[in-house]
């Protein structure tokens, strides 16, 4: 039987490690990209910060575990309303073999700045130069990943927006009580950008998932949900661009 030991949701904060998505996003990433062709005049890779790396479970063999990190930037569409652009995002969690010969899993956190909404809580210019009508969705982890038990996809990866905004209480939430399950598709094939330290570069994409009503948002929920079309069972889509790297937890400093 396979063992998934998770920690506590960490809360997202402002900023990403890098360049930029539940989770995804996992040793799968490079299981299924065997022999994948070197990036040829690759763009600069990001810098790597591994100072999410969870705690892992006693008794197991560190060499055998390893810390991955995933950056990714891409676009969303929930509902009727399309962002062209996300900000940079960071996915860390750690994998590797149990004392029993299971595979088990820790979530680390993700972080990802918040990003802009055209248009804000409006629709229309007004929203996008009044810091009043202003409106940003900020990814949160949504409390469940399993980067082992994910069928042809590359992993499931649960998410939560937070809508930001001066007019909203900081408890609006998109996907609060019932997170936004993603499970990430490969789009064409994997490139090796760098040997060492390993680095690999690939796209993926989920446009089959649902999208919940945001709650939490006080007076101006129906709103926002009128903003975003929401709730919608079709028509959202994430694409996501993602480089991946990992250490074993015999090559992380100490703590």
């Amino acid at each position: 039987m396979q063992t998934t030991i998770e920690k506590r949701p960490a809360t997202v904060r402002r900023g990403a490690a890098g360049l930029a998505v539940a989770a995804t996003l996992a040793t799968t990433v490079v299981g299924a990209a065997v022999a994948p062709a070197v990036a040829a005049d690759a763009p600069p890779t990001p810098s790597y910060d591994f100072s999410d790396c969870p705690e892992i479970p006693a008794g197991v063999d560190a060499p055998r575990w390893k810390c991955e990190v995933l950056t990714a930037t891409g676009s969303l569409t929930l509902g009727s309303r399309s962002i062209p652009e996300l900000a940079p995002m960071t996915i860390t969690h750690a994998e590797g073999p149990l004392p029993d010969g299971s595979k088990g899993q820790v979530w680390g956190a993700l972080r990802g700045a918040p990003t802009r909404v055209p248009g804000g809580l409006l629709g229309n210019a007004a929203g996008d130069h009044s810091r009043l009508l202003s409106l940003s969705l900020q990814p949160e982890y949504g409390g469940r990943s399993d980067f082992y038990s994910a069928g042809t996809s590359l992993g499931l990866f649960t998410m939560r927006f937070r809508a930001l905004s001066p007019l909203l209480p900081h408890g609006c939430v998109i996907g609060g009580d019932a997170p936004i399950e993603l499970r990430l598709e490969r789009a064409g094939a994997s490139q090796w950008v760098s040997k060492n330290p390993s680095i690999i570069k690939f796209d993926a994409y989920d446009d089959v998932f649902t999208a919940p009503a945001a709650d939490g948002c006080g007076p101006l929920g129906g709103l926002v949900n009128d903003r975003f079309g929401l709730p919608a069972k079709a028509g959202n889509t994430i694409t996501l661009s993602a480089y991946y790297t990992f250490k074993t937890y015999d090559q992380l400093s100490p703590r």
